[in-house]
Formats: C-alpha cells, sequence, structure tokens
C-alpha cells in the first residue's frame, strides 16, 4: 500500500483581524473558531465568529469543511447550513459568518517533511549590498522619473515559491519566473484595462525577488515611481502595474497581496 502523502493545508487570512497572516497545518483536523486552543483562533470579541464554528477534516487525500455554527460559513460566496459539509478544493475561500473574517485554502503535497509546519511561519529578510534610493535623495531628484535598476543577470529559473493574492483569487507558484499580463498564455491571467498581454515578470536573483517591465512604456510603478526595466521588490513596497490598477503589495516571504 503506497504511503499517505504529507499535504500542507495553507490559511491566508484575506480579511479580518488576522489579515496578512500565513497560517500552515499538516494536522487531520484543523478548527476554526473563538476557542482557545482552536489552530485558526480568531480575538473573543469578534462574536460573529462561533467558538467552534467550523472545521477542516482530511478525508484520504481530500479535505471537507463542516460548519458547525449558527452563523453559517460560506464557500467562494454560497452559504453552507448551520450541520452541513463540502468538499474543499484548493484556491477556494471561506468567510466565517455573513461579513465576517474571509481566509483562502490551499493545499500543497510535500514530501520532503513529514513532521507539521509551523502555524506562523517566519520568513528570513535578505539584504543586498545595493543601497536604495533614500526619502532624502528622492526629494532632489525627479519624483517623476523613472527608477533604473538592471538585473546583476538575465532571469533565470528558480526553485523559489510565490504567492499572489488578487481579489477572491490566491495562486501559488512553486517556481519563478512568473509572467502576469492579459493573455491567457500568461502564468497569471488578470483581466484589466490597464494590463498589456504581457505586463510584468517577477523573478528571484541573488537573494531578492525582482519586478521587470515587460510594457516598455513606464507603466509599471513601485511606491509611486515608474521603473526602468527591473528592480528589487521589498517589503512593504506597493506595485503598481498601471495608473488604473491594480495595485500589490510586497510581504516577506514572497507575497504579493492586492490592496483595496
Amino acid at each position: 500500500m503506497a504511503e499517505k502523502p504529507n499535504i500542507i493545508v495553507t490559511i491566508v487570512h484575506i480579511e479580518g483581524p488576522l489579515k496578512g497572516e500565513i497560517q500552515e497545518f499538516s494536522e487531520n483536523e484543523i478548527r476554526i473558531g473563538r476557542n482557545v486552543g482552536s489552530h485558526v483562533q480568531f480575538p473573543g470579541e469578534i462574536l460573529i465568529v462561533s467558538r467552534d464554528h467550523a472545521r477542516i477534516i482530511r478525508e484520504g487525500n481530500r479535505f471537507k469543511l463542516f460548519n458547525n455554527s449558527e452563523n453559517m460559513t460560506y464557500l467562494n460566496g454560497k452559504p453552507v447550513e448551520p450541520g452541513a459539509e463540502a468538499y474543499l478544493k484548493s484556491g477556494d475561500w471561506l468567510m466565517f459568518a455573513q461579513g465576517g473574517p474571509k481566509v483562502s485554502f490551499l493545499t500543497k503535497i510535500d514530501e520532503s517533511r513529514p513532521a507539521p509546519a509551523p502555524a506562523r511561519p517566519v520568513y528570513e529578510e535578505k539584504k543586498i549590498a545595493e543601497p536604495r534610493i533614500t526619502k532624502d535623495r528622492a526629494k532632489e531628484e525627479n519624483p517623476s522619473a523613472p527608477i533604473h535598476k538592471p538585473p546583476a543577470r538575465p532571469p533565470q529559473p528558480s526553485q523559489t515559491p510565490l504567492l499572489i493574492r488578487y481579489g477572491p483569487m490566491l495562486k501559488r507558484f512553486s517556481s519563478l519566473p512568473v509572467t502576469i499580463g492579459n493573455s491567457d498564455q500568461c502564468d497569471l491571467n488578470i483581466k484589466h484595462d490597464g494590463i498589456n498581454d504581457e505586463h510584468i515578470q517577477i523573478y528571484f536573483s541573488q537573494g531578492e525577488y525582482l519586478v521587470k517591465d515587460l510594457t516598455g512604456r513606464g507603466a509599471v510603478l513601485i511606491n509611486g515611481r515608474p521603473i526602468d526595466g527591473s528592480t528589487a521588490l521589498r517589503p512593504d513596497d506597493h506595485l503598481q502595474l498601471s495608473s488604473q490598477g491594480p495595485t500589490f503589495r510586497f510581504l516577506d516571504g514572497g507575497r504579493l497581496d492586492e490592496v483595496n
């Protein structure tokens, strides 16, 4: 009999008191609610979330949502009645009570480690020697001038992960580079009037995530300033794909979170 694979469940908090946090679990049951000891524990003052609100239980290689709350749990916007259950697939989003906290549900098979992953991973930030343009220098320069920072070398394939949230959609990429644009041929297809067929490329080089403007017209902005070619992304940078949007915030560990 084949050995049962180790499946990691990732819960990404999209809205609510834990917004921005990412939790990973390899347990067969994940308890969600206000109860102390819940795997996904919401603050006690969030009363629309029940103490034992919902559970995610593994069945073979599938996962099932059990709703225990009279306030209901919503799966991709559809209510799951009290006592009801529904199967989950990677990329689904859940909302605990109407207007309550919202999370994305992701799964991946991890054959490299049998032990459970930490609930709230800590990401190590790496720095490069090349200095950034400081606020004082920016004041002295033309604020509309593009940021010039060519990459040290052309983009190379890298087994570095990237997590992107765009609206209710959450996509995990296990390797880079990743191309984003309006074309169905892109790794991430964003249907938006201000987005080219191939708009940007995100890749990893010398310990840093970098973004490359593929538009050829300086349409991509970081912290309100256009980039020319490629530049590194730093934690809390705001990446604006065009003057019409959308805009993402870059977080530690290779995460891009849409700014509403």
